[in-house]
């Protein structure tokens, strides 16, 4: 399941299998920390409040209930009164009612908020000794205002009031006694919860790591498995082996990038094969066209025209014919180079005209102008010559009187342009729309125009479609045929 996952989701789920446990694990020792830091608060709390009345209370309402059997006063008229004197060991008169009132609240509200039972029935006992307390003060002061009652005033002071307060006291510290066991209880719960935490903590993290390390590596195996899949299908595929499938399940990104591989080395075995075919379609052409340039028929012609001039006596003009036929074919051989420079080229098609210029002196002229300049660019080999012939062959050859070829080569920018032009019988719009045609026409049909489709196939082979011949010619006014190719160095 895990490998039908993304690579995203599978972080996302180590992430989580780390995060998680660790989150609970934290929050549960948060809640317990808090839990009895709650029920300390409570404790301290309780105390705080009980100890308020732990002493002072007792020692207040004595004093003062004392204070109104000996003077004959009610509480309100000491406390009115405030006499310096009536002050016993740091208490001052207060009036009881109130205290008993005070404490009352404070009481009630400690029977909320204690957790132990029998602290809960002291706090119950507290406020009925309270209110026993309140009915005796208030029968106190009734009896205060009349005279004859002091003795029974005395005696509700003695055995009611004073034993009630001791009472009140005794339960008070009993409460703040069993209240501070508990903290000894939290203190003991804490210790054995932190304990157990500490153990429980340890496993959990030792059983986190442990499934963090497992599902890490199983992640990490599952992502680098494919890419080491990959890369020895790359090896492969780098030795020309693109035959062998590349298989993997991962059902992720990892699948996508396999398919898009897969995909890819497909489409580059299409084109590995394209180009075997474009070459050994190249090398069929050129063989083709070396066997043109060897024509049986030229040589033939050409060895005539030597004998003709041996025989004749004319011993310069046939070192000249010779040198200019070594010429010719050291440049068509040219030790299997395809790439030659333009002065080469510019001499391969000097030393064909020369040639045939002995053959057609009478009607036939030339002009090369080639810039100086252009001379270390390469060329392809035989990229003029076939050119020249075709205005030779196709243009002056079949025009009454003399004919004139002219051959430019120049540099625009980036892009080297050779014009290959002849003054011969030219062509209408309908010829030259058929030469176009079967110029660009890729098939390697035989016909006259053979050499310019030649030419204009391998040009753009090596150099790319921008590249290649085009033309332009007029009915008995001539043809030029321009070539344009990259500048080489």
């Amino acid at each position: 399941m895990m490998m039908k996952l993304s690579l995203r989701k599978r972080l996302t789920v180590l992430t989580c299998s780390i995060l998680v446990p660790l989150c609970i694990l934290v929050l549960s020792l948060t809640f317990m920390l808090l839990s009895y830091g709650q029920k300390y608060d409570s404790v301290v709390n309780n105390i705080s409040v009980v100890n308020r009345y732990n002493t002072t209370f007792k020692d207040c309402v004595d004093y003062t209930a004392y204070r109104m059997v000996i003077g004959g006063k009610t509480a309100d008229e000491l406390v009115a009164a405030k006499d310096p004197r009536d002050q016993y060991e740091g208490q001052r008169i207060q009036n009881p009612r109130e205290l008993i009132g005070n404490a009352r609240k404070d009481f009630q509200y400690l029977l909320t908020v204690t957790k132990d039972q029998k602290n809960a029935r002291r706090i119950r006992w507290i406020l009925k000794c309270l209110n026993t307390l309140d009915d005796s003060i208030n029968k106190m002061e009734k009896q205060v205002k009349l005279s004859g009652y002091y003795a029974d005033n005395m005696n509700i002071l003695i055995n009611g009031i004073y034993i009630i307060t001791e009472d009140v006291q005794e339960n008070i510290q009993e409460y703040v006694y069993y209240e501070t066991l508990g903290f000894e209880e939290i203190r003991q719960d804490l210790s054995s919860s932190i304990s157990h935490s500490v153990q429980i903590s340890t496993a959990a993290l030792i059983g986190i790591l442990g499934v963090s390390i497992l599902i890490s590596r199983k992640i990490a195996n599952s992502v680098t498995n494919p890419i080491r899949e990959l890369c020895a299908a790359t090896e492969l595929v780098a030795h020309g082996d693109f035959t062998s499938p590349t298989e993997i399940d991962s059902g992720n990104e990892l699948q996508v990038l396999t398919n898009s591989f897969n995909h890819m080395k497909g489409a580059i075995a299409v084109l590995v094969e394209d180009i075997k075919k474009e070459q050994k379609k190249l090398r069929v052409t050129e063989l083709r066209l070396l066997q043109a340039q060897i024509n049986p028929h030229f040589l033939y012609n050409t060895l005539d025209t030597i004998m003709w001039l041996a025989e004749g006596g004319d011993t310069k003009q046939v070192v000249q014919m010779v040198s200019a036929l070594s010429d010719f074919f050291r440049t068509v051989l040219s030790e299997g180079k395809e790439m030659i420079t333009i002065q080469e080229e510019e001499a391969h098609i000097r030393s064909y005209l020369i040639i045939q210029q002995f053959r057609y002196q009478d009607i036939m002229e030339y002009e090369i102008d080639i810039e100086s300049s252009l001379y270390t660019n390469l060329i392809l080999k035989l990229t003029l010559q076939p050119l020249v012939e075709n205005a030779l062959y196709h243009g002056i050859k079949n025009k009454r009187g003399g004919g004139k070829i002219w051959v430019k080569g120049y540099k625009v920018e980036n892009i080297i342009i050779f014009k290959v032009s002849d003054n011969g019988i030219g062509m209408d719009e309908e010829e030259l729309k058929a030469l176009e045609d079967h110029v660009k026409e890729r098939k390697g049909k035989k016909g006259g125009s053979f050499g310019l489709r030649n030419v204009n196939e391998r040009i753009q082979i090596t150099y790319g479609e921008e590249y290649g011949l085009s033309f332009e010619s007029k009915k008995a006014c001539g043809t030029t045929v321009t070539v344009t190719l990259p500048a080489l160095g």
